[in-house]
Parts: structure tokens; sequence; C-alpha cells
């Protein structure tokens, strides 16, 4: 069964509205070249944009083949290519904001959003980076926008070692650039602690997956 959402008591009554970045945003570096930006409650009024997505969004579940057998992905997923219209004007002025904000450093436009639903705690994502593509030999960016109740996101160096923890939900914001994709690895676990649902919203350059 899901979980009820619980609205943040800081977003009643807040317009649904982009901040700004800029000198907001904290970045951390980490090894082998990769680095964070952070930009908590970068989406203002963001439960409301979890209400629309969540109702409108035309989600689906996946089964994929794991050793020798198929199994669920325990999330819901919607990808929007980039000719594809987004499922809510906010989100292409994210992205028009993210370009005009790393546009010099990453060199190229977002392009793609990829859609997550985790409906409870037993829906997670395994470590993994996003290597389908150039990501696997090139650096890049990918920047994370997250709605409903927070969720854990953990980065470790690949291969293993002490991970890092960040708590995302009701407009917080996440860019993983540099090598991340190729020489760290994050996840959201499952958790038996009560936990809300929530949509993240993974904004990508053409040909990274």
């Amino acid at each position: 069964m899901t979980a009820a959402f619980q609205a943040s008591l800081l977003a009643l009554d807040e317009e649904l509205a982009i901040g700004p970045l800029g000198d907001t945003v904290r970045r951390t570096h980490l090894a082998h070249g990769a680095w964070i930006d952070l930009r908590p409650g970068w989406l203002a009024g963001a439960d409301e944009l979890y209400e629309r997505l969540a109702e409108t969004v035309p989600w689906h579940a996946e089964r994929r083949h794991m050793y020798d057998r198929v199994v669920d992905v325990p999330r819901l997923l919607k990808f929007y290519d980039e000719h594809e219209t987004l499922p809510h004007p906010v989100l292409d002025e994210a992205r028009r904001a993210l370009d005009l904000h790393y546009g010099d450093e990453l060199g190229e436009p977002f392009r793609t959003a990829g859609l997550c639903f985790y409906r409870d705690g037993r829906d997670s994502v395994a470590w993994h980076g996003d290597t389908i593509g150039r990501g696997s030999t090139e650096d890049t960016m990918v920047a994370i926008l997250s709605v409903g109740d927070p969720r854990s996101l953990l980065l470790r160096p690949r291969g293993g070692g002490s991970s890092i923890r960040h708590d995302l939900g009701h407009g917080d914001l996440i860019v993983m650039g540099g090598s991340c994709q190729r020489t760290w690895e994050h996840a959201i676990p499952k958790t038996s602690r009560p936990a809300g649902p929530r949509i993240s919203i993974q904004f990508r350059p053409r040909g990274v997956r």
C-alpha cells in the first residue's frame, strides 16, 4: 500500500515557482574529478507539482532481466525525449534555468527528462551511474529535482567505499557533475521506516541515460 503524501508545512500557500540559482547553489567536490551541487527548496510550491505529476503523468511499470529471472522494477517510470512536451510548464522553466546556469560549464543544453515515482519505502533504485551512452566515457551532468516526501539519495565511489547521504524532496535540487557518473554511484535504498511518495525529475543532455 502506498503511504499517504504529507505536504510540507513550509510549502503551504506558496506559489509554484522556480527560485534563483547563482550563489544559492552549494558545490561539494568529490574524489576523481566528480562534484555535486545542492540547492535546497529550489522549487517553491513543490507539493502542488507533486500532486499534478502523480495524477496526470502516464506512469508505467517495467520488468527487467536480473541474473536468471525477470523482476519488477521497484518504481514507476516515464521518460520524456527531447521532442516530447513535458507534463507541466514549470519543468520547461526549470530546464531553461538549468541551461542558463550550467550552459557554459556543461557546453550543451539539457535535453531530456526522466521521471521516477517512488510510491513508498519499498520502491528503490540500486547502486548505479548513468553510463548508458556518453556518460560512460565523458564528463557530463545530471540534474535531479525532487518533489514529494524526502527520500535518502546515497553516493559512494564506484567499487565501494563510504557513502554520502542527502535527503531530497519538497523542491530540492541536486546536480551530479564532472566524472560523477563514471567514478561514483548513487542509489535510493529501500527503507522500513515510514516513507511517503516522492517523484524525481532527472534532466540530462542528449545521449546520456
